[in-house]
Parts: structure tokens; sequence; C-alpha cells
């Protein structure tokens, strides 16, 4: 082995390496193998947790929204995070949806009421006006993500025309 670099986010090695035989180099990718939780189903059934079915049901919920893949991919990713960290060998479907639900409220809330409806069974426009209240009373409580933090100045002066930085 000649040379090692995490690559891909951190989440693979990359090892450059030489054959002993022939003396050619070449590349490996390796990565940790963590496995996901099984979901139990709201009726009792368990299958695999399957990644490429939650992407499916996020990107459904977020069509003909202004949200790029990149965006959806991240959400995925801290969504599988998520469950691993729990350490569970099993999670109820209900929980994953909880998690789908609270990263669709931050990408885009026409998506999360959609993918409400259909989670939580809607049976009347009074439970779309629930979950419509609820998201307008977190908007309030929650600043955006670009209000958490003032942007300061990179050089000293630098500031516009409100003493804040530009």
């Amino acid at each position: 082995m000649t040379d090692s670099r995490l690559a891909g986010d951190g989440r693979q090695i990359r090892r450059r390496r030489e054959c002993l035989d022939c003396g050619e180099r070449f590349t490996t990718f390796e990565a940790a193998e963590l496995l996901l939780p099984r979901v139990v189903k709201s009726d009792g059934s368990r299958e695999p947790f399957d990644e490429a079915k939650l992407k499916s049901g996020m990107v459904k919920s977020l069509e003909k929204r202004p949200v790029g893949s990149e965006a959806i991919e991240d959400a995925v990713a801290r969504i599988c995070h998520k469950l691993r960290v729990l350490g569970e060998r099993e999670v109820p479907s209900r929980q994953v949806g909880e998690l789908v639900m609270e990263e669709l409220r931050h990408l885009d809330e026409v998506a999360y009421v959609r993918y409400a409806s259909v989670y939580r069974s809607f049976q009347d426009v009074e439970a779309f006006r629930d979950t419509i209240d609820g998201l307008r009373k977190q908007r309030r409580r929650t600043p955006k993500r670009s209000e958490e933090l003032p942007q300061l100045p990179l050089l000293p002066g630098d500031t516009d025309e409100t003493g804040k930085g530009k």
C-alpha cells in the first residue's frame, strides 16, 4: 500500500496500491458496511430498510418543487444516519415517516404537506388545516436557517448600510 486518504465525504477510504507481482499501481475504495434496521410496518410485518423507496417517496412529494437533487440526497443521508445512530435492529415505520416529514419540513413546506396528507391519511379539509396551522406555528417559533446567525464581515470596515456584514 502506498497511500490512503478519505474520499466520498469521509465515508470511504481511497487507497493507492501497488501489485507485488507486476508493480502495477491501482486504486481501491473501501467503505464500512453499516446495516440499517428492519422496518416494522403498522400491520406487524417486517421488511429490510430500502433507501431507494425512501428517496422515491420524498421525490414524489417534491415533484415540481424548487429543491435540487443534492438537497434530496443530503436529506436521505441524514435520515439513514439517524436510523444507524439509533442502534436498533428494528424501527417502526411510523418513526421513519416522522424523520421524513421533519426533513421535508426543512426542505419545502408544500412537499411536507403533500407527504403528510398521504402518510397521515387525511380524511377531510380540517386535517389539512390542522397540519398547515401547526406548520405556521412552527415557522414562527423557529427562525429560518439563514436568519439564525448574522453574516459577519470578512474584513474590518466591510459592512453594508445597516452596519452588518455584507
